[in-house]
């Protein structure tokens, strides 16, 4: 069964430090183009996680965030006591030398506004350590990615095969118009000079149009039944319908062919646009 090219997945992983989370979402393409939208990726990582995001993803705009929510344990700032505490030392005796009293709490307060006595420093959230944990939400985040590409290739794989039976049905109603077409052909050609009877003839003949154009449709529904990642190829063949489904409208010569030809391209559009998102 085919897949859509639109995808997304989720996946989180509670660390020691909180919880992170994986999030993958994908857009059409016309190949596997990664973007990792994080700082939080370790760089000795992130070539890892490109090459599996193009391995299992295939192709498509793939774009890869990492979030995280720290718990209350190391959200909390840390205090640097033996600075605090040096700080407190050096102002006590400043205020004794001066004669200046005040209230030890007074000072305190004071000096834990001093930048270097909190510790500001990032520690690393991903790190060696808990690897394994992040890599297997990140193979999480990918399978939800599949599930959902999955989901959406069943309401791709109806539209566009509906499609195709649509254009069939047309096609059909196209021979119903052949015959009497044919005769105000023959008709408008009999009028014409004997030598040129021959060559109109085969100028308005749709026969080979016709008989292209079934096989190109079953050559579609072929393709997109047997095949894992047909989108390519789809491409090729919804070209070469149209290229048949245009010489028959250019040959017509007959107003109701022509406009079964026009409803004809319309449905062929529609495919058009929805194999842009076949995989």
């Amino acid at each position: 069964m085919i897949k859509s090219m639109t995808g997304y997945g989720k996946a989180d992983v509670c660390l020691d430090t909180g919880k992170v989370t994986i999030e993958i979402r994908t857009l059409n393409g016309k190949t596997a183009d990664v973007n990792i939208k994080t700082t939080l990726l370790p760089k000795d990582k992130e070539l890892l996680v490109r090459q599996k995001l193009a391995d299992r993803l295939h192709r498509g705009t793939i774009d890869f965030f990492v979030s995280y929510e720290a718990n209350a344990v190391s959200s909390a700032k840390h205090i640097n006591t033996e600075m605090a505490a040096e700080y407190f030392r050096q102002v006590a005796a400043i205020g004794e030398s001066l004669g200046v009293k005040t209230d030890s709490a007074l000072y305190l307060n004071s000096i834990l506004r001093f930048p270097d006595v909190i510790d500001n420093t990032r520690q690393d959230i991903i790190t060696a350590d808990n690897w394994d944990q992040v890599d297997a939400a990140v193979d999480k985040a990918i399978d939800n990615v599949c599930d959902y590409r999955s989901r959406e290739g069943v309401a791709l794989y109806k539209d566009v095969t509906s499609r195709v039976q649509n254009i069939l049905n047309l096609e059909d109603k196209v021979e119903s118009f052949d015959g009497e077409r044919i005769l105000a052909v023959r008709s408008k050609i009999e009028k014409a000079i004997e030598d040129e009877m021959v060559y109109y003839l085969e100028k308005l003949d749709i026969n080979e149009e016709k008989v292209r154009l079934r096989q190109h449709c079953k050559y579609f529904m072929d393709t997109i039944d047997g095949e894992d990642y047909p989108g390519k190829k789809l491409g090729f063949i919804i070209q070469e319908m149209g290229r048949e489904i245009n010489t028959t409208g250019s040959k017509a010569n007959h107003s109701g062919i022509q406009k079964v030809v026009v409803r004809m391209k319309d449905e062929l559009e529609k495919i058009r646009e929805q194999s842009m998102n076949i995989l």
